[in-house]
């Protein structure tokens, strides 16, 4: 039986420019903590280019969460921190009947942590939190992730019990590699007051879109922005969330260039308190991603009642198709016009999903009864 989990992961809360993933590893954390599950969280001072104010190396509670806070070499997505490492080594040392969590892939945090969780033969849980993919090995920094892989990712892999968050994600792995166990379980997440909420000027004939996500290129945002430019009904597009200046200003200028900017709202970040309301006053969620292994803001706009339109490659699209949540599109600009065009329509659907859908995810998604099942991994991986 272990007597402690070692969560690691390159950055933590409040690093919220990291968006969906860091906030799953710090309400898992919690819940656990809740379940009086002994745990501790050592992390990386990672904040994008800059690093959080917080003091390196003491253990602090964050919302009752022991975390670890370590210093880091580069400030890039390698996110190199020797300090951690060492301490984490020195942790096992410790007490061996330990497991350790280790939280996204293709940083040197996360591989150097496997490496030596594996050299003193403890357990390993990881979540790649939508890492192990063909689409994410290719995306970004592909020449950096190769090497990573053949030199060291793929034997490390192997020694892993890896914990995938929708059966979508589950196949992408399975394609990838074949690990030591797989298990299903959903992100815990943030759920909005079930109180059903009815968006300003609900008689009005347009139709309120949102995005609320990282601006980067997985999200297919061109492809939304095309698709609604071909639309022939009235619609407004809020864009919540942030980006690199490049990015955002390639999605301003494609923005002018398809003659929609009087459409468009940029709202730059929301602050997670206030992503519940602003999530309520739309009439409908987009998120037309190339590649999402979850997708977070799937459940916390339907916590709330905002039905949501979603490429098939979103994790979650089978849930939303399955319980009719929502719209699922291929990730084609005529496809996605053509689902917006049926949920605008269907006035009618979207008013039962506002009623039904904060009753249903507060059922589905409910912590204390998922935090059981991430306890029983932790047991069974012993």
């Amino acid at each position: 039986m272990f007597t402690k989990i070692l969560q690691i992961s390159a950055a933590y809360k409040p690093a919220y420019i990291y968006g969906g993933p860091t906030m799953s590893v710090a309400k898992l954390c919690e819940a656990l903590a809740n379940a009086n599950v002994p745990i501790e969280v050592l992390t990386t001072t990672a904040n994008g280019q800059t690093e959080l104010n917080v003091r390196p190396g003491e253990v602090q509670n964050v919302d009752g969460v022991a975390v670890s806070y370590f210093k880091r070499l580069t400030k890039d997505h390698t996110h190199f921190s020797p300090t951690l490492l060492k301490a984490l080594k020195s942790k096992i040392k410790q007490n061996k009947q330990v497991v350790v969590h280790i939280h996204a892939w293709w940083n040197l945090v996360s591989l150097l942590s496997c490496q030596i969780a594996k050299w003193s033969k403890v357990p390993v849980v990881l979540s790649p939190r939508g890492m192990l993919t063909e689409y994410t090995l290719g995306n970004r920094n592909a020449g950096f992730k190769s090497i990573l892989h053949q030199v060291m990712g793929k034997r490390l892999l192997r020694y892993c019990h890896i914990h995938v968050t929708s059966e979508k994600e589950k196949q992408d792995v399975l394609r990838f590699i074949q690990p030591k166990s797989l298990t299903v379980i959903p992100n815990l997440v943030e759920l909005g007051n079930r109180q059903v909420a009815q968006p300003k000027n609900s008689d009005s004939a347009q139709l309120r879109v949102i995005f609320l996500s990282r601006m980067e290129e997985k999200k297919g945002l061109e492809l939304l922005l095309k698709a609604l430019a071909n639309v022939s009904f009235d619609w407004s597009l809020s864009l919540a969330g942030s980006g690199t200046n490049a990015y955002v200003e390639s999605l301003q200028l494609l923005v002018q260039q398809l003659g929609i900017a009087a459409n468009v709202e940029w709202m730059g970040q929301v602050k997670p308190a206030d992503k519940f309301e602003v999530l309520a006053q739309h009439d409908l969620m987009a998120l037309t991603s190339y590649n999402e292994n979850f997708a977070n803001v799937v459940i916390e706009s339907l916590s709330v009642g905002t039905p949501v339109l979603l490429s098939d490659q979103v994790g979650l699209a089978d849930y939303v198709l399955q319980k009719e949540l929502g719209w699922i599109s291929t990730l084609n600009v005529e496809k996605i016009g053509e689902q917006l065009t049926k949920a605008y329509q269907a006035k009618a659907q979207r008013e039962q999903i506002r009623q039904v859908a904060p009753h249903l995810i507060a059922t589905d998604f409910n912590s204390a009864q998922l935090v059981q099942r991430y306890i029983s991994l932790y047991q069974k991986v012993q």
